[in-house]
């Protein structure tokens, strides 16, 4: 074990692997969009997810003066779209034309057609974490494939290397197998872009 610094920090959690989600919102009539890895469910009663944002970014204030948000959930064959939103400097407008997307039911905000799975949220809580901004949502609708999500087509290596993991086990009751899908989602693992490998 040794004394902890950024770098050390950058390469230990980048062993964690996690999947990819793009957070969008809409703020006076312009799309904004984002790249996340921090994310994750929070509680089932009342229903609340987070996420994380850099407080740099043009995305946090937009967010946060929006105080509504979507959450698509990236499938292996999106790593483009993963890399783009995640460019620094990108230009504002128009930085989701070639993406194909619509406005959440519920928020408006941007939710992405290829999306595995889609949920739209509310601000409820924003909390202080360093550099970034702990982002707390209640989660007012969601959305699968059946709602404009991934389409039918089988997994293609776009680069991206095999996890090594299987399937992905149930949680809460809700979860099936990588196996019942098509297309699996999109992994961030040691600082690339990884895919589970096919049974």
């Amino acid at each position: 074990m040794t004394a902890p610094d950024a770098a050390a920090f950058r390469r230990a959690a980048g062993r964690f692997p996690t999947g990819i989600v793009v957070v969008g919102t809409s703020l006076a009539g312009t799309g904004h969009a984002m790249t996340v890895s921090a994310f994750t469910s929070v509680s089932l009663d009342p229903l609340l997810v987070l996420f994380c944002a850099e407080k740099v970014a043009r995305f946090h204030d937009a967010v946060l003066k929006a105080g509504i948000w979507s959450v698509s959930v990236l499938d292996e064959e999106s790593e483009k779209t993963a890399r783009w939103l995640a460019t620094r400097g990108r230009p504002l407008d128009g930085q989701l034309d070639l993406i194909a997307h619509h406005p959440g039911p519920v928020t408006g905000a941007p939710v992405l057609d290829a999306a595995l799975a889609s949920l739209e949220c509310r601000t409820t809580a924003v909390h202080d974490g360093g550099d970034h901004s702990i982002v707390v949502g209640a989660v007012v609708g969601v959305g699968g494939p059946q709602d404009g999500g991934a389409q039918d087509v089988g997994p293609q290596d776009v680069g991206a290397q095999d996890v090594g993991a299987q399937d992905v086990g149930a949680q809460d009751g809700g979860a099936q197998d990588v196996g019942a899908q098509d297309v699996g989602p999109l992994i961030y693992f040691s600082g690339g872009y990884r895919r589970l490998a096919a049974d």
